[in-house]
């Protein structure tokens, strides 16, 4: 039980996090967390998620998105519409905690301008998350939409959806959070250098060297015995 007041409580800090920074506003937006191997945690569906409080969160099952205790006291809370993306990631990915979907404006632009955000720029965006994949367009809410974006989540940790928003996932709420932050910040840094008439990429082996030094360190911080919880590029 301790465990998930944590988790509740986490949430709501993540979402106070997203309203004040811009990444989301309105209703805008869901969270959620993975409490075990067949339950998770989510935001409830048309709430501004500023006003969301512990209480307020859904726990749902892994498999299907059915929800199992609802927050809200005597009020009955639906869990978010886009629960089905968010339990189709912690199907696919056992190292994934965490999801966050929030509409951060310029790298939603660039979601609506049909292009992704590369990853052999900066450095910190490759050490956190890599490239971020162009999810084409479906329909919030829909199977369609996890159907759409099923063929990335083994090879990504963050995500553009055409004409919609952002996804970041981590082992850790932590982690996917920062995710979302540094999407949309090397989003603004990217379009300023468009704007200033010229981007500058890494080359492949700067990019190789970024990620193996980071690999390393990852690795010289775990546990003896025990592998990096640090997904599968040992970033977090």
């Amino acid at each position: 039980m301790a465990g998930t007041l944590a988790a509740r409580r986490a949430i709501v800090e993540v979402c106070r996090r997203l309203y004040e920074r811009g990444l989301i506003a309105g209703p805008d937006g869901n969270v959620s967390v993975r409490l075990s191997r067949d339950r998770a945690l989510v935001t409830p569906t048309g709430m501004s998620k500023v006003d969301v409080r512990p209480g307020d969160l859904v726990e749902v099952t892994v498999d299907g998105g059915r929800p199992v205790r609802s927050g809200g006291g005597s009020r009955y809370r639906k869990p978010s519409s886009e629960v089905l993306l968010h339990v189709r990631m912690y199907s696919l990915r056992s190292d994934v905690w965490a999801v966050v979907h929030a509409h951060p404006p310029v790298a939603t632009g660039f979601a609506v301008a049909g292009e992704g955000i590369p990853g052999n720029v900066l450095p910190e965006t490759i050490v956190q998350m890599g490239d971020v994949a162009l999810v084409p367009y479906a329909l919030a809410g829909t199977d369609a939409l996890a159907d759409g974006i099923e063929p990335y989540v083994r090879a990504h940790d963050a995500f553009l959806l055409a004409n919609h928003g952002a996804v970041t996932i981590g082992t850790t709420l932590l982690a996917a959070h920062q995710r979302m932050e540094s999407l949309e910040h090397a989003a603004r840094i990217l379009l300023t250098s468009r704007l200033l008439g010229r981007v500058t990429t890494l080359s492949p082996a700067q990019v190789a060297e970024l990620r193996s030094t980071q690999a390393a360190a990852a690795a010289s911080t775990s546990r003896p015995g025990r592998p990096a919880r640090s997904g599968r590029r040992g970033k977090e």
